[in-house]
């Protein structure tokens, strides 16, 4: 198939002006697959498509489609041969300037990665499912399309689904009887913005400022919906409101849908009046309040797509970072100013910006804004969606509303949606707008902070003389930041407490503080309000207080930059592993915000643990994160903390090394002294028990009995997987890179549970196996399995050189998938740092 390039969408947008869709598909005939489809076991719906455009001159061009088979294509009334689609491409030759009529019928394939029209029944009560995910060019797989960003048109879709469903799509959609439905027209959308979504949906509704509101959901998790239902609708309002106190344009569409669909790739779509949300935020099991505050973010993050992505949208892939950096920026400031989550900073501090940093110390970093010959076609655009886009985009963001203002900033916002309302529009209009609003030169700003890569590291030194004390800061880089600076003493009436000096503002570079009088402080902080971005060291004094006595500094988000600050330290070789867990184990139970714990744990877990010590420590470092969780457990038997004592339950369950305690809290469906256990925690200690070799398959299939949903098959799937057997890995290998039958989550949820450090010498053999089976089935697959199969079929536990020396040489295939090659990318040059930390400590 052919990729876009950034030069044909330019020839293509110059040569077309594009009006109207008008769409039919017919999601009934799914059993009636073509012979042509049915060979090759395909199900498939019916597509037909009629596109209104004019050529502005004499011209050749192509329309794009990916179908199981092109019934007919006919422009201006003259039939056209099906026979010269060229793969995803048909070519439209000779067209004359002049208003043209394009009528293509094809059956699509149904999808089982989340792509294009996602396909599911599900297990709980043998219900189906259908959506779209047309995200940057899986629009072609389900009508046909001129592909590209900047060719915006009028969309109306009309679907024919089975009796008893419920079809939703980017505006209100109306039943006519018979299973057909109308959505009304849309105002001009890109390509990718187009949503239907289809099924026997529970749905809960209300009206806000004249507008339906929905909420969506599969029936079998209707009750888990209902009781969230006023919550979702309370952020829902909140963040609405807020936007329209900020933006001077209304809020753009007809309606505001959020549908919580199965099997889902991202964390949510901006569709127009249909965001479209992983069913995972429909929480079956209990969750701590940072989980709902990270439901609560994404809402707020979609809302914000509905003004900067959807009203004004990029003109190419290049510029895809601002949607993103935007809504990333504006989903954490919304929720603190409107909703109850007021500390959300800390989270992004904790869980966000360390996504950014490393990236940004990747090979493969790139600019937040990247040239646009960096991103000369559609694969290479999917390669930025990255944590650079994300969280060190918002974190210039950020940055630039600090020092504009945010009077200025919303100024320079709202002319930038006046300018371009339905339009699209380019990073150089965005700025523009800004520097209409200020006499801050934004564009100096955006060639120091949007085109340059790499993240700094500043460092302290505080000298002390005559009765004062200053500050220096040295910089790694050359960006300008201007960074907050937190002094704090020991409380004179309380040795284990720091309370706060002041804080004072330093522009770096040429940073020097000048003289302060009295003594220096215990603990200075360089970024202490966390809006710079920047990696920070401490002066030899103050870590000495931070190792001491950093539970009690008063302010969660000092906290969260002293512990990014331990766990860059760690990573880049300065901190011992064990001396993080040390810290984690002094700190941690005496902890009250949940962000913080949950990031440091995960961090202990996930990186400390299982990759950056060598086999002979990690013994001692689960231990240490069993003792931290056994301290939070006492810490919240009173029942005082329930967030704090789930996420202790979780952790130990990972860090069990033993099975005996957890087998026990499995057998009697309730940890000592509560929660009781609910799904999630049932497969959790499941999963974990088959990784010690406690379980089996006859347990693993009785817990699915219990519990047959979509997410228990999941479950299933992974601890078959995990189990510490010979034929249990031949079979979830077979499963993984030779059956291709998997849908998007179970391919996950059996990589996840493939590789564990406990059995390094039973799948020694597939290390280096994986590396030519991973290129093939991305190559079949397509990206959202190429990126399934990077990320979590990686063998992540193979910490050795052997593993390295195998994906470097693979690294040379040149017919790799660009997304798998990016992927692979990263996790080598994670490897060679977890490498050089074992040979460091």
């Amino acid at each position: 198939m052919s990729v876009l390039t950034r030069d044909e969408a330019q020839n293509r947008a110059q040569l077309l002006d594009v009006h109207r869709y008008m769409i039919d598909l017919d999601l009934t005939t799914g059993a009636e697959a073509p012979p042509e489809a049915s060979a090759a076991g395909e199900e498939v719906f019916g597509s037909h498509t009629v596109i209104h455009f004019t050529a502005r001159a004499d011209g050749d061009t192509f329309v794009e489609l990916k179908p199981a088979v092109l019934r007919s294509i006919t422009l201006d009334g003259q039939t056209l041969d099906p026979a010269l689609l060229d793969g995803n491409r048909y070519p439209l030759t000779s067209l004359s300037a002049g208003e043209h009529r394009l009528s293509v019928t094809a059956d699509m394939r149904y999808s089982r990665t989340g792509e294009g029209m996602h396909r599911f029944t599900d297990p709980a009560d043998g219900e189906t499912y259908v959506y779209t995910q047309l995200f940057l060019d899986d629009v072609q797989r389900v009508f046909a399309a001129f592909d590209q960003p900047d060719l915006k048109a009028v969309f109306e879709v009309t679907v024919k689904a089975p009796q008893g469903w419920t079809v939703l799509g980017n505006g209100i959609a109306t039943h006519h009887g018979d299973g057909t439905w109308t959505c009304a027209p849309t105002q001009p959308l890109a390509t990718y913005f187009v949503a239907v979504a289809a099924g026997p949906w529970h749905s809960v509704r209300t009206e806000h400022a004249g507008l339906p509101f929905g909420l969506h959901c599969r029936r079998s998790l209707a009750e888990y919906l209902e009781a969230d239902a006023e919550e979702l609708f309370e952020i829902t309002r909140q963040c609405y409101d807020r936007y329209h106190e900020k933006f001077d344009e209304p809020y753009p569409f007809d309606s505001y849908d959020q549908a919580f669909v199965p099997e889902f790739n991202a964390g949510a779509m901006e569709n127009p009046g249909l965001v479209t949300f992983r069913d995972e935020f429909v929480y079956r099991s209990a969750v701590t309040d940072t989980e709902r505050q990270t439901r609560a973010m994404v809402i707020a993050h979609e809302m914000a797509h509905m003004w900067f992505g959807d009203l004004v949208t990029m003109v190419w892939w290049d510029d895809l970072w601002l949607n993103e950096s935007f809504a990333e920026y504006m989903g954490f400031q919304i929720l603190t100013e409107a909703t109850r989550f007021t500390d959300t900073w800390v989270d992004f501090a904790v869980n966000r910006k360390g996504w950014g940093y490393d990236a940004d110390e990747r090979p493969s970093t790139h600019p937040v804004a990247p040239d646009p010959d960096a991103v000369p076609d559609t694969a290479s655009a999917l390669l930025n969606f990255d944590g650079i886009s994300y969280a060190k985009g918002a974190s210039a963001l950020r940055q630039l509303v600090t020092w504009m203002g945010e009077k200025d900033f919303l100024t320079g916002i709202n002319t930038h949606f006046a300018r371009h309302r339905f339009g699209n529009a380019t990073l150089a209009d965005f700025i523009d707008s800004l520097a209409q609003a200020t006499d801050r030169d934004v564009h100096a700003w955006a060639e120091s902070w949007l085109r340059t890569t790499g993240v700094d590291t500043l460092r302290p030194a505080v000298t002390e003389a005559g009765g004062s004390w200053s500050l220096t800061v040295a910089q790694d880089g050359g960006r300008p930041h201007r960074v907050a600076v937190g002094a704090y003493d020991v409380d004179p009436v309380d040795d284990t407490r720091l309370i706060p000096r002041g804080r004072f503002e330093l522009d770096v570079p040429h940073g020097e503080s000048g003289a302060h009088p009295g003594r220096r402080p215990a603990l200075v902080v360089l970024n202490d309000n966390d809006t710079a971005y920047a990696k920070i060291r401490f002066d030899a004094a103050s870590w000495d207080a931070a190792v001491r006595l950093l539970s009690r500094v008063p302010d969660p988000l000092t906290r969260a930059v002293v512990w990014n600050a331990a766990r860059d330290m760690v990573r880049d070789g300065d901190l011992a592993p064990m001396a993080y867990l040390e810290a984690a184990a002094a700190h941690l139970p005496r902890e009250s915000d949940l962000a913080i714990v949950q990031g440091v744990l995960g961090f202990a877990s996930a990186q400390i643990a299982d990759r950056f010590c060598t086999p002979d420590r990690r013994p001692a470092a689960l231990g240490a994160i069993r003792d931290i969780c056994r301290a939070l457990l006492r810490r919240t038997e009173d029942g005082s903390d329930p967030g704090l004592r789930l996420i202790a339950v979780r952790h130990y369950i990972t860090a069990a090394a033993q099975p005996e305690t957890i087998q026990e809290w499995l057998s009697d469906g309730s940890v000592t002294g509560g929660p009781e256990l609910d799904p999630e925690l049932r497969w959790r200690i499941l999963y974990r028990l088959a990784v010690l070799g406690a379980t089996d398959e006859r347990a693993i299939a009785a817990e699915l009995e219990l519990d047959p949903s979509a997410t228990g098959r999941e479950g299933a799937a992974r601890c078959r997987a995990a189990l510490p057997d010979p034929a249990a890995k031949a079979a979830a290998w077979e499963l993984l890179f030779t059956d291709d039958s998997l849908s998007n989550y179970l391919f996950t949820a059996t990589a996840q549970g493939f590789w564990q450090p406990e059995q390094a010498d039973l799948v020694r053999e597939y290390v280096p196996r994986y590396f030519p089976a991973a290129v093939a089935l991305a190559a079949r697959r397509g990206p959202a399995i190429a990126e399934a199969a990077g990320r979590h079929a990686f063998p992540l536990s193979a910490v050795d050189p052997d593993t390295l020396a195998h994906g470097e040489l693979c690294l040379h295939d040149t017919d790799m998938t660009p997304a798998l090659h990016r992927r692979l990318t990263d996790q080598l040059d994670d490897l060679r740092r977890a490498l050089s930390i074992h040979d460091s400590h």
